[in-house]
């Protein structure tokens, strides 16, 4: 044996296969373990004699000990360590030549990294078919930490009984004037918590809106909020602090959902809001005038000093056994189509990474700002909905401009009765109902005039001759011809 033929790492992966220390092995070699170490770290060969007892105590032949694929597992792992996935760690060539002596491991890794990069890139690829709740064909996107969070308060229906709760314990120890809840929470913190509440104002809030310092235990809050966005703020803190328990609780039992440390943080952020959602608008209350009034948004908004999205949101929280209101779902979008907040209370399919259907209201809310549009629905597997929508605008001041978002809550239609906003609808008549679907890539209307993707089902098809309403609709031109061939001819 030559000594550029470097056979250590393979006498080491074997020995420790054997669960044998460099002592054992040594005295059945009839030599020094320090030497067996020379030889396991490259730095000594190993004679013809010595390869020959090493395979009758692994019981393998010769063979096994062939070192034709080593250099190429090296080249692959120099490329795996290579990716800029990995750049932060610094992982030597030695490192690499090393991790090469151990085939098994190497090949593991190597494997594990194509596999890595075959999910990336098939994520890529089929981004534009993967709707929330499941996906086509089989494959599973790697999740990004907002959808994770997302993911939870969708297995959980949205509705957390250990923070309705926390909410209810807090209302009846602490003395809330629900005609100023601002000013009662604001003493709550100061009185059990300790904790100061401050308006920053805008010159020095730092573009922020609520800053916590556990420190000093001071809350601050930015003077460009709403009132009822002061309110929250300080009802969301007030989760943090003294619901800590129940939301560690719930983000525990939902680990399998949580991959990352943000998914964590914004989970936690997700449920300190959904209990101020709840201290603001208590469950049983909230519950029985949204019956009374028929689910008028307006009037809960006026009620509960509440924005448009914060009593959207509370009514799709109506999950209580024995008071359980109508099934909403939710969803905010951006004057571009991005969906920044959904949920499905009502089986509706949201898109995951490609846009949503444009015929939806919510789209069409952005056509008429501040104004509450109203729609009656129907996917293409006649699932029929009512929805309502209107815009929503935030503004930190002239110079920062207005943040322009759509917030919609829908219903199935079977329950749009309940709804004052169903009034003068025929929701009987499904001729009537606006034809809606998930997202282009996955609706199969082939006449839509707004479709802006083809179908993944059918692929684009073009004939030049033809145009219809949507430039992705299929065409027939063989059906044309045999129409036109049927049409006499006029004698010249």
């Amino acid at each position: 044996m030559t000594p550029q033929v470097k056979l250590g790492g393979k006498v080491r992966g074997f020995r420790r296969k054997e669960q044998l220390t460099q002592v054992q092995l040594a005295e059945r070699l009839e030599i020094s373990p320090s030497y067996l170490n020379l030889i396991e770290h490259n730095q000594r060969p190993l004679p013809a004699h010595l390869l020959v007892k090493l395979a009758q105590i692994f019981h393998v032949d010769l063979g096994a000990f062939a070192d034709d694929s080593q250099a190429r597992v090296a080249d692959s792992l120099q490329e795996v360590f290579a990716d800029p996935l990995l750049e932060e760690h610094a992982v030597t060539t030695n490192d690499v030549r090393e991790l090469a002596e151990s085939p098994a491991a190497a090949r593991a890794i190597i494997a594990l990294f194509h596999a890595y990069r075959s999910s990336v890139q098939s994520m890529r690829d089929l981004a534009s078919q993967l709707y929330d709740g499941g996906v086509l064909h089989g494959i599973d996107p790697v999740h990004l930490p907002s959808e994770e969070s997302s993911d939870v308060i969708q297995e959980n229906l949205n509705y957390f009984p250990e923070l309705e709760a926390a909410a209810e314990e807090i209302t009846r120890r602490a003395t809330l004037d629900r005609a100023d809840m601002y000013r009662s929470i604001v003493k709550h913190l100061h009185d059990r918590h300790h904790v100061e509440v401050v308006l920053a104002p805008v010159s020095r809030d730092r573009g922020l809106i609520r800053r916590y310092d556990p420190q000093s235990r001071t809350l601050h809050l930015s003077e460009v909020l709403s009132p009822w966005s002061r309110q929250f703020q300080a009802a969301h803190q007030l989760g943090l602090i003294e619901a800590g328990g129940a939301i560690d609780a719930i983000v525990e039992r939902s680990q399998k959902n949580l991959n990352t440390p943000e998914s964590v943080k914004l989970c936690r952020v997700a449920l300190a809001n959904y209990f101020a959602g709840a201290l603001l608008m208590p469950y049983d209350a909230f519950f029985r005038m949204a019956e009374d009034v028929r689910y008028d948004i307006e009037l809960l908004q006026h009620h509960y000093t509440a924005s448009w999205e914060q009593v959207c949101h509370r009514l799709t929280t109506l999950r209580k056994p024995g008071a359980t209101g109508v099934s909403f779902h939710f969803v905010r979008v951006d004057i571009a189509g991005n969906i920044s907040k959904r949920f499905s209370g009502t089986g509706i399919r949201f898109a995951r990474f490609s846009g949503s259907c444009p015929r939806w209201d919510v789209h069409a809310a952005f056509l008429t700002p501040g104004r509450i549009r109203t729609q009656f629905s129907k996917m293409p597997d006649g699932t029929a909905y009512f929805c309502v929508a209107r815009t929503i605008r935030k503004s930190y001041g002239y110079a920062s401009g207005d943040a322009l978002m759509a917030v919609g809550i829908g219903c199935p239609v079977k329950d749009a009765r309940k709804l004052v906003y169903a009034d003068g609808y025929d929701l009987d008549n499904m001729d009537a109902a606006v034809p809606i679907g998930t997202t282009c890539r996955l609706c199969e209307r082939p006449d839509c005039e707004q479709r802006a993707f083809p179908p993944i089902q059918h692929g684009l098809k073009v004939d030049e001759n033809v145009r219809g309403r949507s430039f992705y609709a299929p065409v027939d031109g063989a059906v044309l011809k045999v129409e036109e061939k049927k049409r006499p001819r006029k004698r010249t």
